[in-house]
């Protein structure tokens, strides 16, 4: 197993001792179990993007080049990323 640290502002902190619950013996065991969601909603948005890019595929005459433009888009507004 690899060992990482990090560093979070008191805000955050603030918010992860509110999040924790019973289920939650450590703070690792949630920063854990957040990560592999993190991870899987990853996976399942770029699902999303595949199948939204196929779903404009053709329509109004849109090429494959701008319907994934506007899949890639909605994905990462999605996921809070600036394309800009």
């Amino acid at each position: 197993m690899k060992s990482i640290t990090i560093k979070i502002g008191d805000g955050l902190y603030n918010e992860l001792e509110k999040s924790m619950n019973p289920c939650y013996t450590t703070k690792t065991e949630f920063i854990r179990e957040a990560i592999r969601d993190k991870i899987k909603e990853k996976e399942e948005l770029i699902k999303k993007l595949y199948d939204l890019k196929g779903s404009l595929k053709g329509k109004a005459k849109m090429t494959e080049k701008e319907a994934g433009e506007i899949a890639i888009k909605d994905i990462a507004r999605r996921l809070n990323i600036s394309l800009d």
